[in-house]
């Protein structure tokens, strides 16, 4: 692996012209669609496994289909349909099935104490009678009220692991997920898919519930038939192809200076011990009619949940994924790589659940969406740097390892695709947006 330069020129001239065809990049399709329901684009990529990541890794998107209608606006109309009585009856004997009367844990909940795992833990306890054990894989950097909310959750009456990785290997890992895919929340997403089911077969607990299901935000629409979470997500059958941060683990080893031990909490479960386990990851949501704002209001009511006290930037909301200050730089990129930011993907899922309609999403994607993270931007910037003192072997691959904001906005420029984004003026504009067109 090279030295990753301080700056690689950006070839402004396909973003200045007006007239396409425009090239592509991450295997994203070239006419910008938007569903005729929600406000989601057809450039929203579809969950994956992380640790397959590279940098040249070809995306699948959502899938739009003849009546241009999404499949997670799909799934929400399956959802409708539901025998909701009939899947909690499921959830009653999947729990009788595992409920343990001598004192052991009987499940695992992973979370950070945020609305949706407070909710799960909770109702599994307190109405179904089991024992969870919660496990949280810490965020980069707690925010004052994400950590408040991870208190309040243990003293709801749960017993909780924290899971905290080694400072600097995180560090240097987001730096690099930054750098090679502009991805900065990577790291965290590596740990927080496998620690339940590592959990799992360390404390001889088979069963596991996430939340909901990802076909509610566009994974395929076939994925929410089944109740249990596709083991590709945490496991992996070839341990050399394995990427963490889009770089190989032999390039990690070799010149960044990072060890096997450091690398262990990123790694994907081992099937072969899952299986001596008889671990099974289910999503709650396939059996409880999942409603984000419903997990809201009922982890206020039974665990004083605590909103940010300001809006998040880049959106309207104030209670969603709110316990980690890389969120905010996280769903900035995704609006840089994909046009997608975090508005839209709140406006769609508030859209599908009937809590606005499609013209008040379009305003409030018009008014917020890609806002640049201004309130943390600067701790950040701090966060991702690298100085030789304390990286004294990871430092010498970067030409720049401090960061700041020329560097960053530098580096959002190398990530964009000239099918999405036009160069005016000085000024960068999407090509297409939601509130100019019709679907």
């Amino acid at each position: 692996m090279d030295r990753l330069p301080r700056r690689l020129s950006v070839d402004l001239a396909p973003f200045k012209a007006e007239n396409g065809p425009h090239a592509t990049r991450y295997g994203l399709p070239e006419a910008v669609r938007f569903c005729t329901r929600c406000v989601i684009s057809n450039q929203r990529p579809n969950s994956a496994p992380e640790f397959a990541t590279k940098a040249d890794s070809l995306k699948t998107t959502i899938r739009f289909d003849a009546e241009g209608v999404c499949d997670a606006c799909r799934a929400a109309e399956v959802k409708a349909k539901t025998d909701w009585s009939q899947r909690e009856k499921e959830l009653r004997d999947l729990c009788d099935r595992h409920r343990r009367q001598d004192g052991r844990y009987d499940c695992l909940v992973p979370g950070s104490g945020g609305k949706d795992s407070f909710y799960a833990a909770h109702i599994l306890k307190y109405k179904y009678g089991m024992h969870p054990l919660t496990v949280t894989w810490a965020p980069h950097i707690h925010t004052d009220w994400g950590w408040r909310n991870f208190q309040n959750w243990i003293h709801a009456g749960f017993d909780n692991i924290l899971s905290t990785p080694n400072g600097k290997v995180h560090r240097l890992l987001t730096r690099l997920a930054l750098e090679v895919l502009f991805h900065p929340f990577q790291p965290f997403i590596l740990g927080q898919k496998s620690i339940a089911p590592k959990m799992s077969v360390l404390y001889n607990i088979p069963l596991v519930f996430y939340g909901e299901n990802e076909a509610e935000y566009g994974n395929p629409v076939d994925d929410n038939t089944s109740a249990k979470r596709d083991w590709t997500y945490f496991t992996a059958p070839d341990p050399a192809a394995i990427h963490l941060s889009g770089v190989s683990v032999k390039d990690l080893k070799a010149r960044f200076g990072i060890e096997d031990n450091d690398l262990a909490p990123y790694l994907p479960a081992d099937p072969a011990a899952m299986q001596r386990t008889g671990t099974e990851v289910h999503y709650l949501g396939y059996y409880l009619k999942w409603h984000p704002q419903s997990c809201y209001y009922y982890s206020v009511e039974h665990g004083n949940f605590e909103a940010s006290p300001e809006r998040t930037p880049g959106t309207y909301s104030k209670y969603n994924s709110i316990d980690d200050r890389v969120d905010d730089l996280h769903y900035y990129t995704t609006h840089v790589k994909f046009g997608i930011g975090r508005a839209t993907y709140d406006a769609a899922q508030e859209i599908r659940s009937g809590d606005i309609t499609r013209d008040e999403g379009v305003a409030l994607v018009k008014r917020y969406d890609g806002e640049f993270p201004e309130r943390f931007f600067s701790q950040l910037m701090d966060y991702v740097s690298l100085p030789a003192e304390q990286f004294p072997e990871a430092a010498r691959m970067f030409e720049q390892p401090i960061l700041d904001r020329a560097y960053f906005n530098h580096l959002a420029d190398r990530f964009r695709s000239p099918h999405l984004w036009a160069y005016e003026n000085g000024a960068w504009r999407l090509r297409k947006t939601v509130w100019d067109r019709l679907g």
